[in-house]
């Protein structure tokens, strides 16, 4: 931690933060998934080509995650509600790890809780492990983990690029939707496309599936560090550990201070 926060109380407003957003994500994205491909759900009648109920699956999410990112979460904390978010902006200088163990603590907790509410889909989520991620049939382990890292990778590197640049910034929520539905659409039959070890947690604590769990730890800080490595230089460029919302006075421990010569 910094000076500043070793002589500060815990800063409770962005470990709350972060636990509302990682528990609307987990609730609001994985009751999609549910009714996307539940057993008894009435839109894969609706909907029977799989392929395209991922790609809408994905939009949703993605969609989900930006409405958090614009929500007064997103102006508290900057909505990381990922710890391979996070460990991003630590990475690259932004935040430090005193901040770090904090997002990354509200975010486990918020998985936690918001997972809770989908045991109310009964045996529509039970059908699906509650949207648990594990390898897809025919894959192993080393391809579920490649595809975490590379779709970590891709997410990641697609911040530094909006974060880095004034004009972008203001856009940096839009590109989860696309993204996601594209992600999800292409690599989740490999892995399940969590990107997100929180969002990974919170249906693995209700639902008891934990296979090859370290899986969706090991792949997104993978993706993130080589992200951050790879665009070290727009990383460099990141002014504010946050997603939208950038010019807020509640920002002390998330905006990059300067360097004193």
């Amino acid at each position: 931690m910094t000076a500043d926060e070793k002589g500060s109380s815990f800063p409770w407003s962005l470990f709350l933060s972060e636990l509302a957003g990682t528990a609307l994500l987990v609730l609001g994205g994985l009751s999609c998934v549910i009714l996307m491909f539940g057993e008894g759900s009435p839109l894969p009648g609706l909907l029977p080509d799989e392929g395209a109920r991922r790609a809408v699956t994905g939009f949703l999410f993605g969609t989900t995650g930006a409405l958090i990112a614009l929500s007064p979460v997103g102006k508290t904390s900057g909505a990381h509600i990922n710890p391979a978010v996070t460990a991003g902006f630590w990475l690259a200088g932004k935040i430090s790890s005193g901040t770090l163990a904090v997002y990354v603590a509200g975010q486990l907790v918020g998985a936690a809780l918001g997972a809770l509410p989908l045991l109310a889909w009964g045996a529509m989520g039970r059908s699906i492990a509650f949207g648990a991620t594990f390898p897809g049939p025919g894959y192993g382990m080393g391809a579920a983990l490649a595809g975490e890292v590379v779709t970590t990778f891709a997410m990641v590197a697609l911040l530094c690029a909006f974060l880095a640049y004034r004009p972008l910034r203001p856009f940096t929520p839009a590109i989860f939707p696309p993204l996601f539905s594209f992600m999800v659409w292409a690599e989740s039959p490999i892995s399940g496309t969590s990107t997100n070890p929180a969002r990974t947690l919170g249906p693995a604590l209700i639902s008891g599936h934990w296979e090859s769990g370290w899986i969706y730890w090991v792949g997104p800080l993978v993706g993130t560090f080589l992200a951050i490595l790879c665009f070290s230089f727009l990383a460099k460029r990141i002014e504010v550990a946050k997603l939208y919302h950038f010019e807020t006075a509640n920002d002390r421990l998330v905006r990059r201070r300067p360097v004193k010569a």
